[in-house]
């Protein structure tokens, strides 16, 4: 083979070295890290009897996680960039796990606001932390199928999380417990678990894989040092463009409306669904369905954004797919239409994630990319906070989920549009 042909076989091999070794752990991570997020709808099903907890106190408390995952977001990225991802993923994952298990001791709506803030802020930086450790290891036309794989495992937790919910519930009464503070026990000490093993199973760069050979990463580094200094050029690499630029800032914007749909329905379709009379495992199994949808077209979604090379459209598409079936769950009636509209809506957000994402990490390096990433992700938490109190609101208001379904639709509706607006998204 010709030398650049060997370079090409020897990153490859890396890439598919590192496809193995990393992506099922963090999938895995990230599963029980979404669970541990959006548990609290299902905790929900009894839980608010139980407190007295009304659809806004229960919105605002669902809400109020992202207000300490917001503040703490930046710093948590930073110091990641500074001590390395395997120490502070590993911090990071701990921590959550012990506060989300400590969820069971929620008696009251302060100490449920309290717990709820506390989660987001030891959860603060997982995320987004991924994402720049994932540009350590991937080069830019792999990240949108690389970052859908990783992504997937946000829907696989609802497939999986919302049976084993359900049937958490079930265990009401057994040793003390109520059903709902066995849910958050449960659910939560996987994190610890996994928290403690991220300190094995993680290298922090290339330079650190003793599972690769030397040839491959010296091609794997050669092919990423490239591409940082070709992004110092056409992209942002320092701390103040990262955080100011007008890319970056709209970036944040189009994600903020991504996430007021995800985390809308996220916290909520569980009582949506409960609504037609169903128990809280029929409810966990039904939820699933959009999930295991959702994950199958992310990764195809993912893979035709690589392979065409373009962004807009498949970032737009999908989006204002989801807009037409929230609106159309808004008034589907009887419950398998409403099964349908579902399914297509969250198949619909769920499948842009991959594409958009691609699209940060192709213009932020260096010190730029851990500020700039962690300020498009805390932009569209902000969309986690008012997404889930805005549908509860409604929901108080008007007696029905319709106006939050319409709400969530025309959130999703105007990322639609505006994605297609993004200057030079074919390019990155």
């Amino acid at each position: 083979m010709k030398p650049t042909d060997t370079q090409d076989a020897l990153r490859a091999s890396a890439i598919r070295k590192a496809t193995r070794r990393l992506i099922p752990f963090l999938c895995l991570a990230y599963t029980v890290n979404f669970l541990d997020r959006v548990n609290v709808g299902f905790a929900a099903l009894h839980m608010n009897a139980d407190l007295g907890f009304s659809p806004s106190v229960f919105g605002f408390g669902a809400s109020i996680f992202f207000l300490g995952y917001i503040a703490f977001e930046i710093p948590s990225n930073l110091a990641l960039q500074r001590f390395g991802a395997r120490i502070w993923i590993a911090r990071i994952m701990i921590s959550w796990g012990l506060i989300a298990c400590a969820m069971a001791l929620v008696q009251s709506e302060t100490g449920f606001y309290v717990m709820r803030l506390l989660l987001g802020i030891a959860e603060a930086g997982f995320f987004p932390g991924i994402i720049l450790y994932l540009t350590f290891w991937f080069p830019a036309a792999e990240r949108a199928r690389i970052i859908a794989l990783f992504m997937a495992s946000v829907p696989l937790a609802a497939v999986f999380g919302g049976p084993l919910s359900g049937a958490l519930l079930e265990m009401h009464g057994a040793w003390g417990l109520k059903g709902w503070q066995w849910l958050f026990v449960v659910e939560g000490l996987p994190a610890v678990l996994l928290g403690i093993a991220a300190l094995f199973v993680l290298d922090n760069t290339p330079r650190h894989a003793k599972w690769l050979t030397k040839d491959e990463r010296e091609a794997l580094e050669t092919t990423l040092a490239a591409e940082a200094e070709t992004t110092k050029v056409v992209g942002y690499a320092d701390l103040r463009a990262s955080l100011t630029r007008p890319r970056v800032l709209a970036l944040g914007v189009l994600y903020f409306l991504m996430v007021v749909g995800l985390y809308g329905i996220g916290f909520w379709m569980p009582q949506v669904i409960e609504g037609f009379g169903l128990d809280p495992l029929e409810v966990g199994f039904l939820t699933a369905i959009p999930y295991l949808f959702a994950a199958i077209a992310m990764v195809i979604w993912g893979r035709h954004s690589d392979r065409t090379r373009e962004r807009r459209w498949h970032i737009a598409l999908p989006l204002l797919l989801a807009a037409c079936a929230f609106a159309w769950s808004a008034y589907s009636g009887p419950l398998l239409p409403t099964m349908v509209a579902l399914t297509l809506a969250t198949l619909g957000f769920y499948a842009a994630f991959g594409p958009f994402w691609s699209l940060p990490t192709a213009l932020l390096t260096g010190t730029g990319a851990a500020a700039g990433i962690a300020l498009v992700n805390s932009m569209g938490n902000a969309g986690g906070f008012a997404g889930p109190y805005i549908v509860g609101v409604l929901k108080e208001a008007t007696g029905s989920f319709s106006a939050a379904l319409l709400f969530l639709a025309a959130a999703l509706a105007l990322g639609g549009v505006m994605a297609l607006f993004f200057r030079g998204a074919r390019d990155v």
